[in-house]
């Protein structure tokens, strides 16, 4: 979707500043978001994609002035409402009022230090071959969806060269919007700068991981 969360390459929003021995988190309510957010995703009631599409729903001024864990929370609260596990009521109360709605799995503490070790891989096995391989020349499409993308604003239509396949994954855009993990071959494309904002940059290039359905082949220079 063309929402708040796709800043790359806008204008006004200044430099990314990189904060020294950063800390992993700001406030003692974060860790909390990020364990609910776990729990909650292992629960089978939504995936990955869906919870990506849940944050970047919010209006732009709430995202743009809240931090990352306010994101994930607000973007939580959402899912949690729109699936009926939980009302805004209790939310804003702090606690349960009605009898709790049953999930498909429940994510106990004592699982929780071997799942992440595992982690979750997104990778899956593919019956056809890629369409492109590296040195192709391809072109974003020109894609403005209502629903869940991850092909940014700012590359769309613009032409780029394939610099490595990186196999098929799960296809976030069906994926997102209960469509089946339908897995799309991947891959790493270059997009020259001056391609993407004109000659004045000072950029080199910029590589964008794209599926498949986001290209098409482009006339060779």
């Amino acid at each position: 979707m063309n929402g708040a969360q796709d800043m790359g390459g806008m204008q006004s929003f200044g430099p990314v500043r990189p904060v020294a021995d950063e800390p992993l988190f700001h406030a003692d309510w974060e860790p909390r978001v990020l364990a609910l957010t776990l729990a909650m995703g292992a629960t089978g009631t939504w995936n990955i994609d869906s919870s990506r599409a849940a944050r970047e729903s919010l209006p732009p001024v709430q995202y743009w002035t809240s931090t990352y864990y306010q994101i994930w929370y607000e973007g939580l609260c959402k899912l949690l409402i729109e699936h009926g596990l939980a009302s805004a009521d209790e939310i804003q109360a702090g606690h349960s009022m009605q009898a709790a709605a049953p999930v498909k799995r429940v994510f106990r503490a004592a699982e929780v230090p071997a799942a992440l070790l595992k982690g979750f891989p997104y990778d899956r096995p593919m019956n056809y071959p890629a369409r492109f391989v590296v040195g192709d020349a391809v072109r974003a499409r020109q894609l403005n969806p209502a629903t869940h993308t991850r092909l940014p604003r700012y590359c769309r239509g613009k032409r780029g060269e394939i610099v490595a396949v990186r196999g098929a994954h799960v296809f976030p855009d069906a994926h997102a919007i209960g469509q089946g993990e339908q897995p799309r071959w991947l891959y790493t494309v270059r997009f020259a700068a001056t391609e993407l904002w004109g000659d004045d940059t000072s950029a080199a290039s910029v590589c964008v991981d794209c599926w498949e359905p986001y290209l098409e082949p482009a006339d060779p220079h």
